[in-house]
């Protein structure tokens, strides 16, 4: 299943009528056995890849988990290019992906409010369509146990700027930190998902 990384407007162009679209590779730098991947994949080892080295976004956005089942740690692909592992992650904690899982951008308007204690209790922030790197900055310097998601698809961040670990929101609600993932009532930042497809202002570039 070879795929032409040097081409990948050509290979984005053949793909037309799939929504999402993905090319992993075992090796850094788009090198070695590559997999492609156009839905849900809960055992990435059952579908022969030893390794996740660097991914290759052609149509997404997708969230990968570190663990099969799609649990775990959470990293959030959007359309581009991730060459090595710390392309998609600064969390420290893990290089590993072991299953994926196509992510439904919910229509243009985002709405989402984070509260302070579990059950939508407390103090709270509330974000419309617009991207936060720092809470504090905002005056908001609670924690984070639960959250409501009126529109949009949205990622939250354990620190400001966008880093340490990833925590995907979609569209309902989330009564306490362990319904979105985390161990720790901890979110210091938050930005919309949106498909670079549609929305090329969305793009999200990593800081090098």
């Amino acid at each position: 299943m070879a795929t032409d990384h040097q081409n990948p407007t050509t290979k984005q162009k053949q793909s037309g009528s799939s929504a999402f679209k993905l090319v992993i590779y075992e090796q850094e730098n788009f090198q070695g056995r590559c997999h492609e991947l156009t839905g849900p994949c809960n055992n990435l080892q059952e579908a022969d890849v030893e390794k996740v080295g660097s991914i290759l976004v052609l149509c997404g956005p997708w969230v990968g988990y570190e663990q099969p089942g799609c649990k775990g740690e959470q990293f959030v692909f959007e359309k581009g290019e991730y060459p090595r592992w710390d392309a998609w992650t600064n969390s420290r904690r893990s290089d590993c992906i072991f299953s994926f899982c196509p992510i439904k951008v919910d229509g243009q308007e985002h709405k989402i409010v984070l509260y302070e204690n579990p059950s939508f209790a407390g103090k709270k922030i509330e974000i419309i369509d617009d991207d936060v790197p720092s809470f504090h900055a905002h005056g908001y310097q609670e924690k984070v146990s639960s959250v409501r998601v009126q529109n949009g698809t949205w990622v939250a961040y354990q620190y400001p700027g966008y880093r340490g670990y990833q925590y995907l929101f979609e569209k309902g609600e989330y009564k306490e930190c362990a319904e979105f993932g985390a161990q720790l009532p901890q979110i210091q930042s938050v930005r919309r998902i949106r498909d670079m497809q549609w929305h090329q202002r969305g793009a999200f570039h990593p800081a090098n």
